[in-house]
């Protein structure tokens, strides 16, 4: 594997022998969907699968979940379930089948095929930030979210090889009217970026323009586009047990359409689910299933996506916790679960930091590390995060690539090699017991591939570091992002094609876009 150093194009000169404070160099890998090659870690036995699994089918059969969306309950009472007012129960040999129709790996295909994931089969593949109000930066504070602002962590995740997908709006664009938000921030995320797409299931309107202007950025017909999957969305339930009537009405129109769909019930231990990480599980579970059963029935073999977001609280503010041992826990314990129902799985990277500091980054790694060792093959929010979802940052999303660059190099088979070369056996002859291996031919011949290269963190000791003007990782973070932001460069897009997308948003405008109570 060979890292790339990218220099900003109007900078001339030969990149690779740059030093590597220099801001002009940005050291990433090429782009690739990792495979994660770790047997997962499960600390759950066979009887703990089996009694959390019992636990959710009784869930569904005695208590039921509450789905508010009319036409889902007309389709449960087709499909023979127990419908009593809003309240749905099922019985688990339906859910069971129903959940078994679902496939174990599909792809999503975005305008620009080079970039098709595959979601199962052990790849893993990271997604953006997305959804926060706010924005925080060194130059500005913690802000309410612009569309400016989004547009620059739009050009991020573009430019970023370990970013594979991008997610929701990675900051919440308040300064445009929520009736059009939608059309605007679409646009730009498919001019500015060409990986996959998300549309939030927030009513028929959003939907269903988001799905048509995925449409027209690829240059798809109405058959192509329903023939494979394309986009996602992403839904949560309303724990406990209750499903709302905008998110399962866009699940249903986009599996309709052949798109792919992730449940992922937001439960946090003591607060909206039991504060055992055993009953938390169980009930996210239940609740993702509900919905999955709903879509197998409708859409047999629909992509769809089980999720987790199940975490512990403060328990004496009530304020949502991350990166814990108890979050960690609960994702590796949902990673059996996906398996034994054979889903392909939806964890994140998330911490409760207010600014990218020691305590972000270290809840982000431990979040972002259980993901790989559940098997997880989607990673939302895996750069960019703050405060338990409440605020985007450019800093902590650079400072997150690191990490995950790092992950993508742990992955990279050369490390754990185990051949002649690699084993150096001569060269350990060579050095013998008294000499050095920086010199020695071996190490020569590896010398720009041998190990990971840093981003945004600097590995020099203290005198030289701080010689050289020396500042702490944001700072250093802060600078790497304005450099990608002021010489990024969209990728191609026909020029017909963004004139039928401005088109698009124009005409949808005009009708007023879509209604803004739910």
């Amino acid at each position: 594997m060979a890292e790339v150093a990218v220099r900003r194009r109007r900078s001339g000169g030969r990149a690779g022998n740059t030093r590597r404070s220099d801001p002009q160099v940005i050291q990433q890998m090429p782009w690739r969907v990792p495979v994660n090659p770790d047997r997962p870690t499960e600390p759950l036995s066979d009887e703990g699968i089996q009694a959390i699994d019992l636990g959710a089918m009784r869930i569904l059969e005695e208590i039921g979940i509450e789905f508010l969306n009319d036409e889902s309950l007309g389709i449960f009472k087709e499909a023979g379930c127990k419908v009593d007012g809003t309240n749905v129960r099922m019985g688990r040999d339906w859910v069971k089948e129903m959940v078994g129709r679902a496939p174990a790996s599909f792809t999503i295909t975005p305008r620009n095929a080079g970039r098709t994931l595959t979601i199962g089969e052990n790849h893993i593949t990271f997604g953006n930030v997305s959804s926060p109000p706010n924005f925080w930066s060194l130059e500005t504070g913690k802000t309410p979210g612009t569309r400016a602002q989004c547009a620059d962590l739009l050009k991020l995740t573009q430019y970023f090889n370990c970013i594979h997908f991008a997610g929701g709006y990675p900051v919440e664009p308040v300064d445009i009217h929520a009736s059009v938000r939608h059309l605007d921030v679409l646009y730009d995320k498919l001019t500015l970026t060409d990986k996959v797409m998300h549309a939030y299931s927030l009513g028929k309107e959003r939907v269903e323009d988001v799905m048509e202007m995925v449409r027209i950025a690829g240059g798809l017909t109405d058959e192509a586009f329903a023939a494979k999957p394309h986009m996602y969305t992403n839904i949560n339930s309303t724990s406990p047990l209750k499903h709302d009537h905008p998110m399962i009405d866009g699940c249903l129109r986009m599996i309709r359409k052949g798109q792919a769909v992730v449940v992922s019930p937001f439960t946090l231990a003591g607060a909206m689910a039991p504060v055992t990480m055993a009953g938390a599980v169980m009930q996210s579970i239940a609740e993702a299933l509900a919905a999955i059963a709903l879509f197998q029935y409708v859409a047999p073999s629909c992509a769809c996506v089980i999720g987790t977001f199940t975490s512990n609280v403060d328990m004496k503010s009530g304020a949502p916790a991350f990166g814990t041992p108890e979050y960690m826990r609960a994702t590796q314990m949902t990673g059996q679960l996906a398996r034994f129902y054979g889903l392909p799985m939806r964890a994140s990277g998330v911490c409760a930091a207010n600014v990218p500091d020691g305590q972000a980054m270290w809840e982000t790694s431990n979040s972002l590390w259980s993901a790989v060792q559940s098997g997880t093959n989607m990673v939302y929010h895996a750069a960019g995060w703050l405060e338990g979802g409440l605020i985007a940052s450019p800093e902590k999303f650079v400072m997150d690539c690191e990490v995950l660059q790092m992950i993508q190099r742990y992955f990279e088979p050369q490390i754990w090699a185990t051949g002649d070369d690699d084993i150096a056996l001569e060269a350990i002859r060579e050095v013998g017991s008294s000499g050095h291996f920086f010199g020695v031919q071996h190490t020569q011949d590896r010398y720009e591939t041998a190990f990971y290269q840093p981003i945004a963190s600097d590995w020099r000791n203290f005198e030289a570091w701080n010689l050289d003007g020396a500042v702490w990782t944001a700072e250093r973070a802060h600078r790497i992002a304005k450099e990608i932001i002021a010489s990024f460069e969209p990728p191609p897009l026909d020029i017909a094609v963004r004139d039928e997308l401005a088109d698009f948003v124009a005409r949808r405008k005009a009708e007023g876009g879509a209604p803004t109570d739910f």
